[in-house]
């Protein structure tokens, strides 16, 4: 909300289609470390894992959106520490400062690279990116990196644009529980083709 929509969606889906491609090549040389028995087996147990764990938190929750207000605690420390400052001064006060700045801030902006790390480093471990190890273990890595990426552009691109109105329209209490429920139907299908083959 404080910053260019355009560079926060630029860097959270930069970071999360790294991570879908990472997690897929994950899940692509599981079946050659482990027997592909196995590995469909075990992404059977974490989408029932995951349904009941989503499922658990939608129930349990109080209306409290604790990881929301952490981050929004950060944003504002980071907006208060590093207010905007007014631009101004000459071309060598410029090439100056450029020459200071680490590396990586003199060709991507600051706040691409904040929504990058951020976004990056909060998806780590996160479901999505065990669900993406799992399917990839199970089937197509280019279809799962494909469809990873899709559905997370379309769920990061509402996220961005709707920002606080969206989330005050749609219940994370409603979301938790359908992604429990579609958790539980994808472990369902995996487990019947188990018994189909």
């Amino acid at each position: 909300m404080r910053h260019p929509r355009k560079l926060v969606l630029l860097g959270c889906l930069a970071a999360l289609i790294v991570m879908t491609i990472l997690s897929a090549v994950v899940g692509w040389a599981a079946p050659n470390l482990i027997s592909r028995k196995w590995t469909h087996h075990i992404t059977t147990v974490l989408f029932f894992g995951f349904g009941l764990w989503s499922l658990w938190d939608g129930y349990m929750e109080d209306g409290e959106a604790e990881e929301l207000a952490e981050v929004e605690a950060k944003l504002d420390a980071d907006w208060k520490a590093n207010p905007g400052t007014v631009k101004g001064g000459n071309k060598t006060d410029d090439d100056s400062k450029k020459e200071r700045q680490p590396f990586l801030t003199q060709f991507f902006s600051p706040i691409f690279l904040k929504a990058f790390s951020i976004t990056f480093f909060g998806e780590w471990g996160d479901k999505s990116q065990l669900a993406t190890i799992g399917l990839a273990a199970d089937e197509n890595p280019f279809g799962v990196v494909l469809g990873g990426i899709l559905g997370q552009a379309l769920c990061t691109t509402a996220a961005v644009l709707g920002g606080k109105s969206l989330a005050c329209q749609i219940s994370e209490k409603i979301v938790a529980l359908s992604g429990g429920v579609l958790f539980i139907v994808f472990g369902i299908q995996s487990l019947l083709s188990t018994v189909e083959s």
